[in-house]
């Protein structure tokens, strides 16, 4: 191989910038920046990311990568950094929008035992699915009407129709969009009426909860929002084959950087 000097890959893997002179690898500006696993395993951690509709465990990339649980815990992190979606420039939704909520965690303790959802110390996680398009689920402080309109606010277009069971938290939202807001009435058994339901929005967290449940067994609140993050990707991308979504998380690594002490988390 040729000197880094001359522009060129050297025997290190390493170029050097013509312009600014820095030295430079494929690694620099993405999630793998700094770190010293194989191209093999990431590689291979990334497909199995994007391939599995319940997500995987660092537990199972460890021994398939025969590498150490706080290694595999931190690579699988930093790759759902990379799915994270750029709120910036992501369109908002459109057409009709189902919006809900739900709430993840462990079993209830006491006083909340027998508690479902509110009372409790699960953690609320808000969603809104356009339907036969994108969905933006996160991870919100309370489900008063304030934090909820305001998350519909920031993902709904203003043109769109809202669509939501009868939680009064969601009452009067209706006045802010060209749609108007439909209910359905779970508390009467009415499920759907017509083209007003909820069933999509709700059966995306079916898939968030199985996963956590059946994969993941535990996740902490600290880090919830990265796990949903890897839920939402595979989501929205639904539609490509398993190479192209794992071609399009690696494209989404470009440009992202996690700290280590920022990448590990307490539960996987």
């Amino acid at each position: 191989m040729k000197d880094a000097k001359t522009g060129e890959r050297s025997s290190r893997y390493l170029w050097r910038c013509r312009d600014c002179k820095e030295q430079y690898t494929v690694r620099i500006g993405t999630v793998y920046e700094e770190s010293r696993l194989p191209m093999k395993h990431w590689a291979y951690a990334f497909w199995r990311a994007c391939t599995s509709k319940k997500g995987v465990s660092a537990l199972e990339i460890q021994r398939h990568c025969q590498i150490s649980y706080k290694s595999a815990l931190f690579l699988m992190n930093r790759i759902r950094f990379a799915m994270a979606p750029d709120l910036l420039t992501a369109e908002p939704l459109k057409g009709i929008v189902e919006v809900d909520e739900t709430y993840v965690g462990g079993k209830p303790r006491w006083p909340n035992v027998g508690k479902r959802g509110r009372g409790t110390s699960k953690i609320p996680v808000f969603a809104a699915v356009e339907r036969g398009g994108q969905i933006r689920r996160q991870v919100v402080a309370d489900v008063t009407g304030d934090t909820l309109k305001d998350a519909i606010r920031e993902c709904v277009d203003p043109r769109a129709a809202i669509m939501s069971d009868e939680m009064h938290s969601y009452k009067g939202i209706g006045d802010e969009f060209d749609g108007g807001h439909h209910t359905v009435k779970h508390g009467a058994k009415e499920y759907a009426r017509g083209p007003v339901n909820t069933n999509t929005v709700e059966s995306s967290f079916a898939l968030v909860k199985r996963g956590i449940i059946g994969t993941y067994h535990n996740v902490s609140k600290e880090y919830l929002h990265r796990y949903i993050w890897q839920f939402d990707f595979v989501w929205n991308t639904r539609k490509m084959n398993d190479g192209e979504r794992t071609v399009e998380a690696i494209r989404a690594a470009e440009g992202k950087r996690l700290m280590y002490s920022e990448a590990t988390a307490p539960h996987a």
